[in-house]
Formats: C-alpha cells, sequence, structure tokens
C-alpha cells in the first residue's frame, strides 16, 4: 500500500511579533538593483536635458559594472566556500543568483532601449552619434585616415591556437572577438581590444562651404566599429570572416589578510595587482555573436552559460557619460554658485576667528567647498598652528587638501593622517598619497587590522596665548574637491571643548593604543554607536507611551543592518512616526500592517548624488540632531570606525529641519515611495501644490544656515 503523501500547508500570514520572519525584510542584492533601476529612470526622464539623461546612462552602466564586480562576486565566492548563510529575506546564495539574472538583463536591455530613443533625440539637438555603416564614402575616408594615424599603431591582436594561449582579458575592456580565414581556408580566433587610452566617440568633422563655414555639426563614430571596419590591415593575408564586440566583468573584491601582513601597504599593493586576474562573473556579448564563439569564450574564460549577457549593441555604455565633456550647455543642467556661509563672509576675518564665533554648517554642494580646504590651508601656514590631524579616505588623483598636509609638513607642524588604504576602487590613489606625504616625514597610519576608516574629520591644534585651542571639521563625506560638488554633503566646523576633546581621544584610537569606550558628546563606531543608536530609539518609543508624539527622521544611504531595522519595527508598533530618506539599498519593508503602518521610506535620485547621514528626533520637543559618516549597515557600525556628531547650536537645528529634512520629504519631482514590495513608485504633486524637486530648491534657496528664509518659514 503506498504512503500517503504528506502535503506542506503554505505559510500563514506573519505574525509581527516575531521580527526575525524573512518576509519583514528585503534582500539587500535585490534593492541595490531597484536603486540602479532609479537611476535608470532618469536617464529616461525626458523632463531632464539630454545630455544629464546620457550622463545617467553612463552612471547606471558603471553601477551595474560595480554591481557585478562586488556583490555577484561575493555571492559567487560564497556559493564556491559552500557558505550557507540565508539573506535576511531568508535566501540562499544560489537563490540570490538566480534571482538577479533576470532582473539585470532586464534593466541592461532597458539601457539599450533608452540609447536608442536617445540618439534621434540628440541627433534632433545636433549631436550626431552614427554607425559605421550610415557613413558615405568621403566620410569613410577620413575615418580611415584617422585608423591609420591613431589607431592603428596602438592595437595588438592576439590569436589564440595551440601555439599561442588565450589571452589574458582585462576588466571592463570592450573586445572584438575576430574569426579569420587563411589561404589554406581553415578559420581561427584573434582577440582585438578596444583601446581605453584613445577616445571612444571619434569625432567626424563637417564638410565646409564654398567659404570655409562649417556646413553642419561634428558627428561622432563609435571607435569599436571603426577598428571592426579596418581590421584587414591587422592581419595581412588573411581574410577577416566577421567580428563580435565583447566585454568581461572581474571578480574586483581584494581578499588582504591584515593580521598576517608584515606591511599593509605591500599588502594592498598586491591585491590591487591581484585583482586584475580576478576571476569573470559576466560576459556581455551582442546577438550577432554565433554560438561557437561564445562557447570558446565560455571554455577559455571558465563561466557558466548563465554569466553570458546578450545584448543590442553598444557594450560598454559607461562611456556615455563622456559627452557631458560636449559644449553644449543648452543640454545640460544649469550651472550655479556655491554660496559662502554669512559666517565666513568677513574677509577681515581669519577662518579661526570665524569658528570661534560660532559653530559654522556647510551643505555641499550648495555651499562652497573651498572652506574647508582654506580651513587646511590656513592651519599649514598659520604660526600659532602646533598640530594637524585628519582622516583621509577618498581623497582623489587631484588633492588640496593632501597638498595642505604636506606644505604643513614642510613648515614644521606636526601632521598626523589616517590615510585608508583600503577605500574600494581608490587603493591606487591612496598608496600613491600615502607614499608622497611620508616622503615629507608626515606620520601615516594605514588603518587599523580589521577595521576599515571610514570617519571624516580634521583636527587643528592651534596655541592661543597661554592656552591650546582644538578647532574640528567634522563631515558625511570626504576630503574630495571634485566629489563635494557632485554629491551632497553636511559638514560642521566646530571649536566645542567636549568635541575637540573626542577629536583627540580618536585619534589616539587610531594612532595609537587606546581601549576607550567613552566619548563625551561623539557616537563612534565600532565603540558605541551602535548602542547610541538604539537607545535614541528606545526613548523616543519611551515617549510615545508617555503621551509625547515620536517622530524619528533617518537620511542615510542604505538601510540593511537587522537589529536596528527591528528597532525601527518596534518604534511603528507603539506609534512612532519614522520617515526614513535612503538613498539606495533598503532591506525594511514599510508598509505592512501591525509592524510597519508608521514607516515612511522616499528614495531620491537627481542631479547630486544624496550622500548626507541625518539622524533627527523630535525628543520630546527637544529635538537633536546627529551627522554621520555611518549607513545603517553592519559592516559601518561594527566592521569601521564611523563617527557621528551632534549639532547643537539652536539656528543650525532649525534649519536642518525647515531648511533640509522638510524640503527632502516635500520632494514630489525626484522623490520615490517604497512600496512594502520594495519597488517604489514617484511622487507626484497633489492637485493645487506646486511640484518642489528638493535639490534644486536648495540651489535656488541658498541662504545661509541659521537664516531661513520666507520660503523655509512657510514650510
Amino acid at each position: 500500500m503506498r504512503a500517503k503523501k504528506k502535503t506542506v500547508p503554505p505559510p500563514g500570514p506573519p505574525n509581527p511579533a516575531d521580527l526575525d520572519d524573512p518576509r519583514f525584510y528585503l534582500g539587500r542584492e535585490l534593492s541595490l538593483l531597484e536603486f540602479q533601476r532609479r537611476v535608470l529612470e532618469e536617464a529616461q526622464d525626458p523632463a531632464n536635458p539630454l545630455l544629464e539623461r546620457a550622463k545617467f546612462l553612463g552612471i547606471f552602466s558603471s553601477n551595474l559594472s560595480e554591481f557585478f564586480m562586488v556583490r555577484v562576486a561575493g555571492l559567487k565566492q560564497q556559493i564556491e566556500a559552500g557558505v550557507a548563510e540565508l539573506s535576511l529575506d531568508g535566501r540562499t546564495p544560489a537563490e540570490q543568483l538566480a534571482l538577479i539574472h533576470p532582473l539585470a538583463l532586464q534593466l541592461m536591455r532597458q539601457a539599450r532601449k533608452c540609447w536608442r530613443d536617445l540618439v534621434p533625440q540628440l541627433a534632433q539637438a545636433g549631436i550626431h552619434i552614427l554607425d559605421y555603416d550610415a557613413l558615405n564614402g568621403e566620410q569613410k575616408a577620413r575615418v580611415k585616415a584617422y585608423f591609420d594615424a591613431m589607431v592603428f599603431p596602438v592595437l595588438t591582436p592576439l590569436a589564440f591556437d595551440p601555439g599561442r594561449p588565450f589571452p589574458h582579458i582585462s576588466n571592463l575592456s570592450l573586445n572584438l572577438a575576430v574569426v579569420i580565414r587563411d589561404p589554406l581556408g581553415s578559420e581561427n580566433f584573434a582577440r582585438v581590444k578596444v583601446p581605453s587610452s584613445l577616445p571612444r566617440f571619434v569625432p567626424l568633422f563637417p564638410d565646409r562651404d564654398e567659404g570655409g563655414a562649417e556646413a553642419g555639426r561634428p558627428c561622432l563614430i563609435w571607435l569599436e566599429q571603426i577598428i571592426a571596419a579596418q581590421l584587414g590591415p591587422l592581419f595581412p593575408g588573411m581574410m577577416i570572416v566577421e567580428a563580435y564586440p565583447f566585454s568581461i566583468t572581474r571578480d574586483a573584491e581584494m581578499v588582504i589578510q591584515e593580521l598576517e601582513a608584515s606591511d599593509l601597504l605591500e599588502s594592498v599593493e598586491q591585491g590591487v595587482r591581484r585583482r586584475r586576474f580576478g576571476s569573470v562573473v559576466r560576459v556581455n556579448v551582442t546577438k550577432a555573436m554565433p554560438a561557437h564563439i561564445r562557447r570558446l569564450l565560455i571554455e577559455n574564460l571558465d563561466v557558466e552559460p548563465s554569466d553570458i549577457y546578450t545584448l543590442e549593441p553598444p557594450l560598454g555604455m559607461s562611456e556615455v557619460v563622456k559627452l557631458q565633456s560636449l559644449d553644449r550647455r543648452d543640454l545640460k543642467d544649469g550651472s550655479f554658485a556655491p554660496s559662502l556661509p554669512q559666517a565666513l563672509e568677513n574677509r577681515e576675518d581669519d577662518i579661526f576667528a570665524a569658528i570661534r564665533r560660532q559653530d559654522i554648517l556647510l551643505h555641499h554642494p550648495f555651499d562652497s567647498f573651498t572652506p574647508v580646504i582654506d580651513f587646511i590651508q590656513a592651519a599649514a601656514r598659520d604660526p600659532d598652528v602646533l598640530a594637524i590631524k585628519q582622516t583621509l579616505y577618498r581623497v582623489g588623483k587631484n588633492a588640496p587638501i593632501v597638498e595642505a598636509l604636506l606644505e604643513a609638513a614642510r613648515n614644521g607642524k606636526q601632521v598626523a593622517v589616517l590615510l585608508e588604504l583600503k577605500a574600494r576602487f581608490d587603493e591606487e590613489s591612496n598608496i600613491e598619497w600615502a607614499r608622497a606625504l611620508e616622503r615629507e616625514g608626515v606620520h601615516v597610519v594605514y588603518g587599523l587590522l580589521g577595521l576599515k576608516t571610514h570617519s571624516k574629520i580634521a583636527l587643528v591644534v592651534r596655541k592661543e596665548g597661554g592656552l591650546i585651542r582644538r578647532y574640528v571639521h567634522l563631515a558625511t563625506g570626504n576630503y574630495n574637491a571634485v566629489t563635494a560638488q557632485l554629491y551632497t554633503d553636511l559638514g560642521l566646523f566646530t571649536c566645542d571643548p567636549d568635541m575637540g576633546a573626542d577629536a583627540s581621544d580618536l585619534f589616539n584610537y587610531l594612532t595609537g593604543y587606546s581601549g576607550k569606550q567613552d566619548y563625551r558628546k561623539f557616537w563612534v563606531s565600532p565603540i558605541n554607536m551602535r548602542g547610541k543608536m538604539e537607545d535614541l530609539i528606545r526613548r523616543e518609543i519611551g515617549h510615545q507611551r508617555r503621551g509625547e508624539p515620536g517622530h524619528l527622521i533617518f537620511k542615510i544611504n542604505s538601510l540593511v543592518d537587522k537589529s536596528i531595522i527591528q528597532w525601527l519595527y518596534r518604534a511603528s508598533q507603539a506609534g512612532v512616526q519614522v520617515d526614513l530618506i535612503v538613498r539606495g539599498m533598503c532591506c525594511l519593508r514599510p508598509g505592512l500592517p501591525g509592524l510597519s503602518d508608521n514607516v515612511r521610506v522616499t528614495s531620491i535620485v537627481g542631479r547630486f548624488l544624496e550622500h548626507s547621514r541625518i539622524f533627527y528626533c523630535r525628543n520630546g520637543g527637544a529635538e537633536e540632531f546627529y551627522l554621520g559618516s555611518a549607513d545603517l549597515m553592519s559592516r559601518n557600525l561594527d566592521r569601521r570606525v564611523e563617527i557621528s556628531f551632534p549639532v547643537e547650536d539652536k539656528l543650525l537645528i532649525r534649519h536642518l529641519r525647515d531648511g533640509v529634512l522638510a524640503i527632502y520629504l516635500a520632494d514630489n519631482v525626484k522623490a520615490r515611495r517604497m512600496r512594502s514590495d520594495g519597488t517604489y513608485e514617484r511622487i507626484r504633486p497633489d492637485p493645487g501644490v506646486p511640484p518642489l524637486d528638493s535639490q534644486q530648491w536648495l540651489i535656488s534657496h541658498r541662504t545661509s544656515a541659521g537664516t531661513p528664509s520666507a520660503d523655509q518659514e512657510a514650510l
């Protein structure tokens, strides 16, 4: 007699009391892909200027490449290592990968459609991006002349046969898989790399009329199409059967065995070199590539068929961001001049006198980054300054801050720098700066073992009369003059004695040996930040239960940490209003009955990358603001050195509440509201409510922090 087959009942509705139920959480990888979708939507949005749409398309492509280099590569590593740990939403690494593939493919195909829609619109605006096949005879002759003079000498064809191994394909490179036929009729494979040292868009200048005037605007042709059409000289005596573009993405995660490293600088340098040979995690090809060439790539790149993504050309679309360099201001966002806070407008004052009078808040890029550079330069040149201590994470290749620190060392100042070598994809630049600083006698520390130093702080120690005064700059963003024009960040100048003492204690922790567990005003991870954050939420719950309306507003880049999410769920269950402005990943699910009814999650993707972290609590009417470098992720709270710091000046608190957070929460143009299933919908103005783009509003209403405009008063 056959055994009766057991039926497994479907899971019942989630119990809001069980905060460990995976149905209450979203997977971080899928949430990150949803963020990439929001970036792509900006490229698709006809309300954006044409070259800004192209910029977003390039950013989307670059972001997606990093997603594969880091997140997909990490999942593959977990599968290979047999890791069985489940994601927050209860999925294995293999299950997550299975969901990622179709979603990523869908997004990449949507990006190609977006490009196909943009090309005729760009042409209508006078920017002609042509396929090689569309050129006339004279134009092709000009292209050949360019190829012969500029491209041919750079190219290196690499054959693959029994005597020559399959060539190394570098990360993110664009290549041509060339099929050639020799005089005996045998077909062979060769690879030609499209050189990244040459412009991807080759300008074909227009004809001139009889008077010498230009007859039209220049056209742009894809470099890989030019190479594909001129392959003959690379393979003389051979017949070119066909050429098919392809690109690859490699695992870019670096594993640094810090505890075993005798020299961290040398270990990171070795890691950067090894990254070139990371395993392949994605291969992009076009539909035209035949099956036997795909099989050849699969076998020699050691990938699975599921790692092959078939797309319409062009491949390597991150390059379209370079169209921003075209001199067409009419097709870009309007320019603006960043403002200078009123507290710094008195030219007779030095910056130290201004800070002594009051704390100064900067909101970049709406406020200029120049005062931050001026602060370090003034410290480098001031004879009364004794020491400068600073953390550096991503400073970029042209770094006026580092130049000022070098000048300070030459001027005999005591200079100590914590330069984080493990800042992903900035390792090489940081290694160069570390060596330059060391050559000038700067005390350079590379970071703490097992921890990445992500805090943003500069401390200046100054002799004033018979006293020593400490001036501090604290920020949510990096000391990078370029990204300060592209990212929204907040910075605070202060000479508050307690924060100065905390800064000294922090640097002692970073450069020496310190077991200090208490700070006067700073929240410092991994020491006390998690506990302080939980205490803040717990206290707000207490206010709500005592009948005092509770309100939390957190503006962050990512919300992933399970424990913090659970505390926010508890706050919502207690009746606390929770507003989360989360740019990227959010694993919390808002709007779940009995769990997160009082939680709203908003994401803003606009002209500037939202990067500031702000933590607000109503606190029974005694409002508190903390700014910081940390997102609400386990890595930030437990495995990084981060700082959150209070803003205590009442005018600055009012400005942050009414002139920053209220503006972001009122955005009905660039804001999206998160649904409980993890998808997003655009917020549209209600009838009679004017549209409000928060970033554009902040550009148009640049006022000194602490002196709200009439519009801020109205909000």
